[in-house]
């Protein structure tokens, strides 16, 4: 069984939207292109028609993806949050000792990632360490490689924490 994924509200229906797309529009459009491709002729040798099989079995897998992610997803519940505590959907300005500079993040489900944005994931080694904490507590991120061994700690204090704005 898959492990339950936390989405905000604005991610899940934007899955929700997808899934619905390749369902009802998407998915119509292949099977047209897959019969017209068919009145192309002998199909051992019809590349649209190779195309458009190729193109179903994409639709087909996304499909299957975004439903295993609906069914394992959990929802984030604004409402119930402690929103001094880090968590997906927070904001965070921390203090990196190491350059001695402040840096802004805010913490996303692994859908919603954005390094250009600063949004990270809250699977991500500072994700990790900056969840379950709030201002003035100061946290070490641990970086590993793929086989557990630790390249790099380094601290970060955590100046503030609040809501993403998604008004902005």
């Amino acid at each position: 069984m898959a492990e339950k994924q936390v989405y905000s509200k604005e991610a899940y229906d934007s899955l929700v939207h997808r899934l619905e797309y390749l369902k009802n529009t998407r998915r119509g459009e292949v099977i047209h292109e897959i019969e017209v491709a068919r009145g192309f002729g002998d199909l051992s040798e019809n590349a649209e028609y190779d195309e458009a099989r190729t193109e179903q079995a994409k639709v087909e897998a996304e499909i299957k993806e975004l439903e295993e992610k609906l069914h394992n997803a959990e929802i984030l519940d604004e409402a119930a949050m402690d929103h001094g505590i880090v968590s997906v959907g927070s904001r965070v300005r921390v203090r990196d000792f190491d350059y001695d500079e402040e840096e802004e993040y805010v913490i996303v489900s692994s859908n919603e990632v954005n390094s250009e944005e600063n949004r990270i994931s809250n699977l991500s080694p500072i994700g990790r360490a900056l969840s379950g904490h709030r201002a003035g507590d100061t946290v070490t991120v641990v970086v590993e490689n793929t086989k557990g061994d630790i390249i790099k700690s380094y601290d970060l204090k955590i100046i503030g924490v609040d809501r993403e704005n998604r008004a902005e």
